[in-house]
């Protein structure tokens, strides 16, 4: 794990472990929209071919920061379910 990653993980535990079950179930089910998603796949397929002007490939390392946190929140919230479910 790299130290970014790392701190970001430790930053966002006290959230994650504050989640209760209807929240944490709302952010492992949370998708973008079927425009978002087609729009950054499109970023990602002419970055991919060099073709994102300067202002779209800040726009599309955004985006990719943001995916980022997403998951990482999605894969804490996915445990605390977990962890949850064996306290019952």
């Amino acid at each position: 794990m790299n130290t970014s990653t790392g701190l970001l993980d430790r930053l966002l535990t006290p959230f994650s472990d504050s989640l209760d079950e209807h929240a944490a179930k709302a952010l492992v089910e949370l998708r973008a929209d079927d425009e978002t998603q087609a729009y950054i796949e499109d970023l990602a397929d002419r970055s991919r071919e060099g073709l994102l002007s300067a202002e779209e490939q800040r726009q599309y390392l955004s985006y990719a920061n943001a995916i980022a946190v997403i998951s990482l929140l999605q894969a804490k919230a996915r445990r605390h379910l977990r962890q949850l479910g064996q306290a019952k």
